[in-house]
């Protein structure tokens, strides 16, 4: 039934579609039947970051970035889901188009640009969610916020959602906002990490609850970088890490007509490039702070390839969108058979 959905979504431009399947799923959800077309999942319960997750397959930032869809997405068997990315302000977002389709690839480029209605919205919607699964909030920083000033965004974002979400990720890795993949390199890295620590001592002191916090990095660093990252997020404390975001690479699509779009490419494309990443850190930081794996995931095999390579956790979005809840399903199977 999705492959045939799927097709009918696919003739209409891909932002377009995006949003009518989600307002379809919110209506099927409020009549009930949501639930009775999705497939059964037995439970696979793990524990990360201090956190019971029933299954280890979550769905990645971006799909609902405003928590507009929460309990609708919730029937499709997710073990946990994360929203956002939300900035302290709204924010509309890159000019249109800016989402592309590379079917031939199951991939998708976009250029979305931090598009969401901030964080008031987005607190709202939580505060009106039945879903009581595990919920992250992923947070970022505004467009027009200078990278100097990023710290105080970040911030901002982190005492907002402290007492709403089970764990909070910063996204530091995004493509689409001028500037933002220059705080995982260096000094500007140490500093961030720092100051995001503090906060969520800080939040933690206020609330009498530690609510852990991972950072979402990008594909597209060398191995020195990869080791940078893992020791400075070891030295900081934080809780995770998120491995990884959108590529800016098109060597795996080289030739394709949407190739020179500027964007990150998501996707099928990204698997390898992931997969380094994710066996990179897992070099460096071994168990002592958990991955969760992201980028590429459109099969079974995909999935429990990066469980394989140390990530505690995966999460997926493109292949979501071309394979369907069928995909958490076998996902949730191939990492069984790896355990």
């Amino acid at each position: 039934m999705y492959g045939v959905i799927r097709n009918l979504l696919f003739r209409l431009p891909p932002e377009q579609a995006h949003n009518i399947a989600l307002n379809g799923l919110d209506i099927a959800h409020r009549l009930g039947v949501l639930s009775a077309f999705s497939p059964k999942i037995d439970s696979l319960p793990v524990n990360v970051m201090g956190l019971e997750f029933p299954n280890p397959v979550g769905l990645a930032a971006g799909l609902d970035k405003n928590a507009d869809h929460l309990d609708a997405l919730g029937d499709l068997g997710f073990g946990f889901i994360e929203v956002g990315t939300v900035t302290p302000l709204a924010q509309p977002g890159n000019p249109k188009p800016r989402m592309f389709r590379l079917p031939e690839h199951k991939a998708i480029i976009n250029r979305m640009g931090f598009n969401n209605e901030g964080l008031a919205h987005l607190l709202a919607r939580v505060d009106r969610r039945r879903y009581r699964g595990v919920l992250g909030i992923n947070v970022g920083k505004n467009k027009d916020t200078p990278n100097d000033q990023s710290e105080s965004d970040y911030r901002k974002g982190i005492s907002a959602v402290y007492t709403r979400a089970d764990y909070i990720t910063v996204n530091v890795s995004s493509p689409n906002t001028p500037g933002l993949r220059d705080l995982q390199f260096g000094d500007s890295l140490k500093e961030l990490l720092a100051a995001i620590k503090d906060e969520q001592l800080k939040c933690e002191a206020q609330h009498g609850r530690y609510v852990p916090v991972a950072v979402k990095i990008a594909p597209d660093m060398d191995d020195e970088g990869i080791r940078f990252v893992a020791a400075a997020l070891r030295d900081t404390g934080l809780d995770g890490v998120i491995a990884t975001n959108t590529t800016v690479s098109r060597d795996a699509v080289a030739g394709h007509r949407h190739a020179e779009e500027a964007g990150g490419l998501s996707g099928a494309p990204v698997r390898e490039a992931s997969l380094r990443v994710i066996r990179g850190l897992y070099a460096e930081l071994g168990e002592t702070l958990p991955i969760i794996g992201v980028g590429g995931i459109t099969d079974g095999e995909s999935a429990a390839e990066k469980i394989h390579a140390g990530a505690k956790l995966v999460q997926v979005y493109t292949g979501f969108i071309y394979r369907g809840p069928e995909l958490i399903r076998e996902a949730v199977e191939a990492i069984r058979r790896v355990k």
